[in-house]
């Protein structure tokens, strides 16, 4: 029984005498939990879990292991404030049973300050038994117990998405105060997330300023090739002469954007540029003395077009004076495959003045100016069928029609909140290529209002797989296998066109998978994809929904798609057993059950289910089954006549209900029985939205119209 510590802190001090307690903006928490590793150096102490930011007069929970520890930092608004300490959990747990569980502190802060801790003693009481003993638990114990069934849906986490400009980790930030752009130096404007911040040095910038940085960053990769290479070309290494200055009306730090604090030598001036930085930012500031960042990238971007156009002229003239096809005398052919067969028919011509080779062309969906422009005005929303930080999804009825789409809508802030718009744009243009495959959801047209973006979807009224093996706890072997077969010849298909499915908010799992009135499998959400992932080609964010993410993305490591092999296992193992492979009772504790622990197979799972899931959970991705192998040719799948189940000509085990084409009954009533209806939006954060960075957002499939037309 693992002991719990419940923690909450309800109050700071600043060190009474001190002028610095009158600055004090809106202090809050960041906790680190860190456990010790033993490494070549000897043990060093990693963070494992997530940073978390409690509030005030909050609690969190957690476990107590043996070396384990508590890094706490107290920061302010201005950002000046960084107040830190650790905890040893272990005598922290000591202290509480002394004081009959319950305790209540100041632990003092270094360099200043004290915070008030209250910490309660808990004990774990679920038994881990069925969970160390595997071997020994038998069917009908694992249901008895039904700890892990599989009851609820699981969201998904994503770390933030890093722009990596010039060695810089810039993140979309939110500014608590009136911040200012370390390249155009004009205000940074917005709500929400306004600009972005590097994660290393701290500039600050406006999110359209990311192609104007020229400065590397100070705070990592000093000596790296690339920083080296960097400055050999352009020259640049002009330091600063700073002195320290007293300002007589507030000033900016002209680094990381804010507010220079105090009554008297508050910062720091160049000599020569007069440049402004907090004293804490000089370390930081790049040896750009003189130099405007915005000017310079403008004219090295005019130069680098006028290269372009001079060498696009002379490889035109080469082509016309060079060699000439039989087949088309005189022609310069475009290199095939450059538009997507469906979506050929909606180029428009006029735009294709040259051709353009891309590294996964298939991709490209061209909308056609010339089709109908739908608008949510066209549609009647019905019924709601789910929703989520990201927005809604409704049953709607096309107008003058008997037609039933799902259509998905998005919250414009939310995608530009959490830097999501190039997510978002890949999920329409992956949707417009599931038009090629039968178990993949297809898209007919996307649109746009002020507050929202819009996806025109089929509707799937046979329910999800989450919906279904809720009401039978597990599935049999027929079903599972052939739910998996029809969604591994969906993942092959989409891996063969360079996209791995992962898993960010929306992921390969139970309730992503959707069956249509017939019984087929249809692979939905597409929002997080990854393109161009032919060849070497690895991605490295850190996503998913926790119990599918592959160990490799845990590890840190570059990852390719193996890690859909794996979350392919997690939901075949949950479609035979009908519960996680992996367990724990927070995050922490299920990520490491994911690297180190084996799951439990009951003794009446048969021997070639038994086989590919272990092949499946294997923990060095070039191994892993789908990787090395073809998941087609495991015996587990010898029954399957791959031919016909390409053709849909493969009898379905199971049919749904499905009364009309209407019919929402194999949806959850949580949201059906909710009202219809778009979120209000905030309009002032709405005037604030950068309108023009979703302008090719709105697209038609040609099969729309004809659809609306019959």
């Amino acid at each position: 029984m693992a002991p719990v510590l419940r923690i909450g802190f309800s109050n700071f001090e600043m060190d009474p005498g001190l002028a610095y307690h009158e600055e004090v903006l809106s202090p809050y928490c960041a906790v680190y939990m860190k456990e010790v590793v033993e490494t070549e150096k000897g043990q060093l102490y990693k963070q494992k879990k997530p940073t978390m930011y409690p509030s005030w007069n909050t609690t969190f929970d957690v476990h107590v292991y043996k070396g384990r520890l508590m890094h706490v930092v107290v920061k302010d608004e201005t950002a000046e404030l960084k107040s830190e300490t650790t905890v040893q959990l272990d005598s922290l747990t000591t202290r509480c049973k002394k004081e009959n569980g319950k305790l209540e502190i100041w632990v003092d802060l270094k360099p200043m300050g004290r915070l008030l801790m209250e910490a309660r003693y808990l004990l774990d009481k679920s038994d881990d038994k069925g969970q160390s003993e595997g071997e020994g638990e038998s069917e009908a114990d694992g249901e008895k117990e039904g700890r892990f069934a599989l009851h609820q849906r699981r969201g998904a986490i994503k770390q933030a998405k890093v722009h990596e400009v010039k060695c810089h980790e810039f993140t979309a930030t939110f500014f608590p105060q009136p911040t200012f752009c370390s390249v155009c130096k004009e205000f940074v404007w917005g709500l929400n997330k306004q600009g972005y911040q590097c994660r290393q040095c701290n500039a600050a910038i406006h999110k359209k300023c990311i192609d104007k940085v020229i400065a590397k960053c100070t705070g990592s990769a000093v000596n790296s090739k690339e920083t080296m290479i960097h400055k050999e070309r352009f020259k640049i290494d002009m330091p600063h002469r700073f002195k320290v200055y007293s300002y007589k009306s507030p000033t900016f730090c002209e680094h990381c954007g804010t507010l220079l604090w105090g009554l008297a030598r508050q910062g720091l001036k160049c000599e020569e540029c007069c440049m402004n930085i907090h004293h804490k930012c000089q370390m930081k500031v790049a040896n750009l003395c003189g130099v405007n960042q915005k000017l310079m990238a403008e004219a090295l971007a005019m130069i680098e077009s006028t290269q372009q156009a001079r060498s696009s002229r002379s490889n035109e003239i080469i082509g016309r004076e060079g060699p000439v096809g039989v087949d088309q005398p005189g022609v310069i052919r475009e290199p095939s495959g450059c538009i997507p067969q469906p979506l050929a028919s909606t180029v428009d011509h006029k735009d294709m003045k040259q051709p353009q080779v891309q590294s996964q062309p298939s991709l490209q969906a061209v909308s056609r100016k010339g089709f109908h422009k739908f608008t949510i005005d066209s549609f009647i929303l019905h019924k709601m069928l789910g929703k989520g930080s990201f927005g809604k999804v409704f049953l709607a009825e096309l107008k003058s029609t008997n037609q039933f789409f799902a259509v998905k809508a998005l919250k414009k802030d939310v995608v530009l909140m959490n830097d999501d718009v190039e997510c978002t744009m890949v999920e329409r243009r992956v949707l417009s290529l599931a038009w090629e495959h039968p178990y993949l959801t297809h898209l007919y047209c996307t649109f746009q209002t002020k507050e929202n973006l819009f996806f025109v979807m089929e509707y799937l009224n046979g329910g999800d797989l989450m919906f279904h093996i809720q009401s039978c706890h597990k599935f049999s072997l027929a079903r599972a296998t052939f739910y998996a077969a029809e969604i591994v010849c969906a993942l092959q298909f989409l891996h063969l066109k360079g996209i791995i499915y992962r898993y960010v908010y929306e992921d390969l799992k139970l309730d992503n998978v959707l069956l249509d009135s017939d019984g087929h499998i249809k692979i939905a959400d597409f929002g997080m994809c990854k393109e161009n992932m032919l060849g070497d080609a690895r991605a490295s964010t850190f996503c998913g929904t926790p119990d599918y993410i592959a160990p490799e993305i845990l590890l840190g490591q570059k990852y390719g798609c193996s890690v859909d092999w794996w979350s392919f296992g997690v939901l075949l193992y949950e479609m035979l057993i009908g519960q996680s492979p992996f367990h724990g009772h927070d995050e922490e504790q299920l990520f490491q059950s994911i690297r180190t622990d084996n799951p439990f197979y009951p003794r009446w799972l048969s021997r070639d289910a038994h086989d590919i899931l272990v092949k499946l959970f294997v923990r060095e991705p070039e191994q892993r089954l789908g990787v090395k192998g073809n998941v087609r040719q495991h015996r587990f799948f010898m029954a399957v006549d791959w031919t016909a189940l390409e053709n849909r000509q493969v009898q379905p085990p199971f049919r749904p209900t499905v009364r009309s084409p209407s019919d929402c009954s194999n949806f959850d009533r949580e949201f059906i029985n909710e009202k219809p209806r778009l979120s209000c939006a905030d309009r002032a954060l709405i005037n604030s939205v950068d309108q023009t960075v979703f302008c090719n957002f709105s697209f038609v499939n040609p099969r729309m119209d004809s659809t609306r037309s019959s």
